[in-house]
This record gives C-alpha cells, structure tokens and sequence, in this order.
C-alpha cells in the first residue's frame, strides 16, 4: 500500500509541474520546445513499453498499456503540431 501511495504521489505531482510548466512558456519558444518536448515523449513510450511488457501484476500491465496509448497519441499529435507551425514559414509557391 505504501508503494501505491508513493506512485500515486508522485504522479500528481508530475501532473501539477508539468502544468504549471507549460503554462508558462510564452508563444515564440512553443515550437523548439515542442520538438525536445517530442523527444521527451518518444522515450516515455519506451518506459511505458517496458512497463507494459514487463506483466508483473495485472494493474501494472492495464497502466503501462494505458501509457504507451496516451505517450504515443502525445508524440504523434506533437509532431503533427510542429509540422504545422513550421509550415507557417514556409514560402508558398
């Protein structure tokens, strides 16, 4: 049980940093840090692969799957993100 109240801490505490962190960062530094942003998920998919692969119980298994659905929809709609904005500078033909 404490290990589920230490993880369990230590996720919402991920999840209060990383807001307040991306809330904070002004417009013209949103496109080079969406890109280490998409590194930084691209290995958050391995981490959870291992994690889901690993089958020690049942719950790490259904939450390192859970893991690698929300890394990889994050590293995908990041990169389709990027793309976009720098297609904005692009001279059109």
């Amino acid at each position: 049980m404490e290990m589920f109240i230490m993880g369990l801490t230590i996720f919402v505490l991920a999840i209060f940093v990383g807001f307040e962190i991306i809330t904070k960062i002004p417009p013209t530094l949103h496109t080079p840090l969406m890109s280490g942003s998409n590194a930084i998920s691209g290995i958050t998919v391995v981490g959870a692969v291992l994690s889901a692969g690993a089958q020690q119980t049942v719950l790490t298994t259904t939450l390192g799957v859970l893991a690698v659905i929300f890394a990889t929809i994050n590293a995908v709609g990041g990169f389709m993100v990027t793309n976009r904005m720098l297609a904005m500078f692009k001279k059109k033909s």
